[in-house]
């Protein structure tokens, strides 16, 4: 049994799981929008959401804390100077996952995991 054991397994190892991990949230904070599997997304959702924090707290401690996940300082710059900003009066939920159709190979539920839009693009209230 399983008890008080969080996290999905998602049939592999550990290091190969914080190697995709590490990937995948490379990704998304790159392109801010990222298709993947209905269980990646919702792990992927955990990482990203903690990184972001990181990237609002904003001080040399919490960019190395960001640096060892997200190993391209490029990404991690734009997580700090870009990202971070537009969600500073939220208190979290910085990402959305939206079902898709089953991938036609194996049948696997896809969706797609993206950044809420923050910054005054959002569609006018009624």
């Amino acid at each position: 049994m399983r008890h008080n054991k969080s996290g999905r397994r998602l049939g592999r190892n550990s290091s190969h799981r914080l190697a995709m991990m590490r990937n995948l949230v490379t990704s998304l904070l790159e392109h801010e929008k990222i298709t993947t599997t209905d269980c990646r997304a919702k792990e992927l959702r955990k990482v990203a959401e903690k990184m972001i924090t990181l990237g609002k707290r904003g001080d040399i401690h919490a960019r190395r804390q960001a640096l060892q996940v997200v190993r391209d300082r490029k990404v991690v710059a734009k997580l700090f100077e870009r990202l971070a900003p537009r969600y500073q009066d939220r208190p979290g939920g910085y990402t959305r996952i939206i079902k898709l159709a089953n991938r036609l190979g194996d049948n696997a539920s896809q969706s797609i995991i993206e950044l809420v839009e923050e910054s005054g693009s959002a569609a006018p209230q009624a």
